[in-house]
């Protein structure tokens, strides 16, 4: 039998597949097709079958990494969506929290709202914030208010009710008569979704899910139909923000979870094979074809967060913490208008691409430089099935960059490399030095398709002794959805002082909370001897506005001093202070359901007889030590516990990693690369 994983990139979609009968692991990649990504998923798959014969019907498990949904918000083609709230509430989307991206720069605005005014229409009902009902909800004026918006030709209509965390049964009657009158209409209840306190960011992540789910909907019943013709039966999974997987039906329901699904099961896959390689504080460094993701893994565990923002809205919903920036392998370079070079956050994507790609791309990017510096292989990549031009590439960055600079291709090529380093810099320190971790402590873990190619001279730059690259690391987000877990978070509002009265009503919450992750479970086929619940609870000092998550053993009502305790604890590991004599508060009950799932081996590759490790050799641009002659390596013929020097060049099917002279590289008992940075 076989599991296939993929991962939807900007530039490529990659594969990984697990035979699990033989143990073995193949990896795959194709060029992405914006227009349609269910297509490159097909070609792919198609792919996979038809090289390694494989019979359809033993492929009994897909799992999905898609950025889909975020791609709809950022290009703005989500359903026209209209929402439905309490009276007097309407502009609450509008006015947010009265933030300025930007505090002193006056030409930056928020974005505007995903629902326009008109679309906004408010109704009578009222809940206070102890649940009590002050005002029935008027299920005449729901009526009316479903009318209207059918006539302007919503696709998705939101309903959002003042606290209704607390009693939700206001927005599920409301539900039936939207359903009853738009029988069309994709219908999503902020108490379904995100059934918090904090009514802008409930609405706003509400709105996000109604504005992505129709077409969310369709790419999905495409997807399946390609899958299906191929004659593959087995589930199709979707990766979701915090790393785990869940099935088509609740991505339907909660499409707003997927923003960050393919980067989310990168990190889980380099906390595994962190682990195994006895590294377990990373930095992890993907870089793909737009966009560059970091985070951190403290422990063999990922750092989680509760909200973002996607496309400048708020989301509030658990995900791994992954800080963005717009600097790739297709990230363009171009001189601006004050004559200097800027790199990024403008992508060729992938279609046209680098110029180098002779797909009709004209500005040059990150890739073609590397191609002109001799970094990567100026002939053809991916092992051959993609040809390079690198004198197109050559000719762009001379015409467009060097002649308007003054400077040699050499010059402008790595300049483009170094300002792109120090964008990425950024990002990592971020990450780690701003948040009070000694990067001394932490590897630096490689991935995506440039990954590599930077993270030695990043490393360098940031202090960072040692850098690890796994196997195939340009298709490791596909390869990490073979490693995640299906799971999903459940949270509750419960916002009260810390007392013994309180902490029982909390535990009664919990409890119920645990049956409902349990049928969850159930419902997503997982069997009971797989299932783990892990209970969490959000708490702050009386008076604070932000909480932190407490995560506790399991649901014990003699459980108060035990869980304030913690608190404190935690409060100083974030904050480095405690507050002793202030009363704590009980904010949200968290629950979070997980199925197990059987891993990838995580092996080392098998060398072929009668092939050399060393490919060539060919001259490499190294900045100040100007071009280098340098070995290339084909990294699955170097065998375990081999060591050497740099300068070197390591290439494989989706990446290529660049060791810089003076640092040194072992092949670990696993097939990781471990380059030592610093003697």
């Amino acid at each position: 039998m076989y599991r296939i994983g993929f991962d939807v990139g900007g530039t490529f979609t990659d594969f990984t597949m697990l035979d699990e009968d033989g143990g073995s692991v193949h990896y795959f990649k194709v060029p992405s097709t914006p227009h349609d990504p269910s297509e490159a998923i097909e070609t792919g798959l198609a792919a996979l079958i038809d090289v390694h014969s494989i019979d359809p019907a033993r492929i009994r498990h897909l799992g999905h990494g898609t950025t889909v949904a975020t791609n709809m918000v950022i290009e703005r083609k989500g359903a026209l969506t209209g929402l439905i709230t309490t009276r007097g509430f309407r502009d609450t989307l509008e006015i947010g929290r009265q933030t300025r991206p930007h505090l002193y720069d006056y030409s930056i605005s928020r974005p505007t709202p995903l629902v326009t005014r008109e679309l906004r229409l408010e109704v009578d009902e009222r809940v206070l914030s102890d649940g009590t009902v002050e005002v029935p909800l008027n299920e005449e004026q729901v009526a009316e208010a479903a009318r209207k918006l059918g006539e302007a030709g919503v696709g998705a209509v939101v309903i959002c009710f003042l606290h209704s965390y607390r009693r939700p049964e206001h927005e599920r009657r409301a539900a039936e008569i939207v359903r009853a009158i738009l029988p069309n209409a994709y219908v999503s209840l902020s108490s379904s979704v995100l059934p918090e306190f904090r009514e802008f960011e409930r609405m706003s992540t509400t709105v996000l899910n109604a504005y992505m789910g129709p077409r969310m909907g369709t790419y999905l019943e495409r997807l399946l139909g390609r899958v299906s013709d191929l004659g593959i039966t087995g589930e199709l999974n979707t990766v979701h923000s915090n790393g785990g997987l869940m099935s088509v039906p609740t991505v339907r329901e909660i499409p707003v979870r997927t923003c960050v699904s393919g980067p989310a099961a990168g990190v889980i896959g380099a906390a595994e094979i962190g682990q195994v390689a006895n590294f377990p504080n990373l930095v992890t460094f993907d870089v793909g074809g737009t966009s560059t993701d970091v985070s951190v893994i403290v422990g063999g565990k990922p750092l989680f967060a509760s909200d973002r923002l996607v496309a400048d809205y708020p989301v509030k919903t658990p995900m791994i913490d992954i800080h963005v920036i717009g600097a790739g392998g297709g990230s363009i370079a171009a001189i601006d208008d004050a004559g200097a070079l800027k790199v990024g956050p403008r992508s060729a994507g992938a279609a046209p691409g680098p110029v180098a790609y002779g797909r009709g791309g004209t500005e040059p990017t990150i890739t073609d430089a590397n191609i002109v510096l001799g970094r990567l292989d100026p002939v053809a990549l991916l092992e051959g099935r993609l040809p390079v031009d690198a004198a197109a590439a050559r000719k762009a960055i001379e015409e467009q960059i060097a002649q308007p600079l003054g400077l040699s291709v050499e010059e402008a090529a790595y300049g483009i490399l170094r300002i792109a380093n120090a964008n990425m810099s950024r990002a990592i320190r971020s990450v780690s030095t701003e948040r009070g971790h000694d990067v001394r402590d932490f590897a630096l873990f490689a991935y995506g398709g440039a990954g590599p190619l930077h993270a030695c001279d990043l490393a360098q730059d940031c202090g960072i002794r040692t850098v690890l690259v796994p196997q195939e690391p340009g298709t490791l987000c596909a390869r990490g959805i073979l490693l995640s877990d299906i799971n999903m978070d459940f949270v509750r509002s419960e916002l009260s002082i810390a007392t013994p009265a309180a902490w029982s009503r909390a535990c009664e919450v919990l409890a119920e909370m645990e049956a409902e992750a349990a049928a969850w479970l159930s419902r997503e086929g997982v069997p009971e001897a797989d299932t783990v619940l892990r209970i969490m609870v959000d708490a702050r000092y009386d008076g604070q506005n932000f909480e932190v998550s407490v995560p506790l053993d399991g649901v014990d009502a003699d459980g108060l001093e035990d869980l304030i305790a913690r608190f404190r604890r935690q409060h100083v590991q974030e904050y480095g202070y405690d507050v002793s004599d202030r009363p704590v508060e009980i904010v949200n009950c968290r629950v979070q359901a997980i199925g197990r799932v059987s891993r990838v081996p995580i092996a080392p590759p098998i060398p072929v007889p009668g092939v050399d490790a060393v490919k060539g050799r060919r001259p490499v641009y190294f900045g100040e030590q100007g071009w280098i002659e340098t070995s290339i390596y084909r990294r699955g013929q170097l065998p375990i516990g081999r060591t050497f020097a740099g300068p070197a060049i390591i290439e494989e099917m989706s990446s290529t990693l660049i060791v810089r002279p003076g640092q040194t590289v072992t092949v670990d008992p696993v097939g990781n690369l471990i380059v030592s940075v610093f003697e």
